[in-house]
């Protein structure tokens, strides 16, 4: 049996082809048909159509690299901790210069509210003396090292002392004085009542009896720009660092 070249399609026909087939005869004289089956190549991909490639040399997985994150560099971090270390020291030597200074007590006229050898911080920035306040004051015909006292009294006020007593009053009020480190017996050569002159201070220390200070006329009343700074607080010693009342 004679079988068409193209086994039973036409050009153009779309349909899938049927396995082809071949013939021959048996010894019955019967013609037997056998299906010849293409096997697919064993080097030829089986379920996949078109398959993406990965771009060459680059791994499918590979996340990207962070944005925007430098490397370390030691360098670096020692300029900047370099730059950070020079600017506090230039902003602490400006302070100290212009507007704070480091005073240290000698002496035991302000026991027991300081101490000789005690460290402490003053300011004269903005400062407008008040009674009560701690000061530390320069009067070269009095003293040529700086003094430590307490302002009593302020320009305008009246300042009277019963020494039998060692009470004070400033206009005629009793003063509160839980500082005082002992009761007052020391008279210097001043007299009482006395008026405080507009821009000057009365000042005593805390040691009544130990203190040199405005009961004698050396010192007296002392003018306001006399004054260094105000006490702001206690540096050393440490285990006595902070305000000081």
């Amino acid at each position: 049996m004679k079988q068409d070249e193209n086994h039973g399609f036409s050009p153009g026909d779309n349909r899938e082809p049927e396995p082809s087939v071949s013939s021959h005869m048996a010894e019955d004289g019967r013609e037997i048909l056998e299906a010849e089956h293409r096997l697919p190549d064993r080097n030829e991909p089986v379920g996949e159509e078109n398959p993406t490639p990965s771009p060459q040399g680059e791994p499918e997985d590979r996340l990207p690299p962070e944005e925007g994150k430098k490397p370390f560099d030691i360098r670096r971090e020692l300029f900047d901790w370099s730059e950070s270390f020079v600017t506090a020291i230039l902003i602490i030597v400006v302070l100290f210069a212009f507007f704070v200074r480091s005073i240290g007590v000698d002496g035991s006229s302000m026991i027991d509210t300081l101490h000789d050898g005690d460290y402490l911080i003053v300011s004269n920035l903005f400062y407008d003396p008040q009674p009560g306040d701690i000061v530390v004051l320069t009067k070269k015909t009095f003293m040529t090292d700086s003094i430590v006292k307490r302002i009593i009294a302020v320009g305008g006020q009246t300042i009277d002392m019963d020494f039998e007593t060692g009470e004070v009053w400033v206009d005629g009020e009793l003063l509160d004085e839980p500082y005082v480190h002992e009761q007052m017996w020391k008279h210097e050569d001043m007299t009482f009542p006395a008026t405080v002159p507009e821009g000057c201070v009365f000042v005593m220390g805390d040691n009544r009896n130990g203190s040199t200070d405005s009961r004698n006329a050396l010192l007296g009343m002392v003018d306001e720009r006399y004054i260094v700074g105000h006490v702001l607080f206690r540096i050393w010693p440490l285990n006595a660092f902070g305000t000081v009342d």
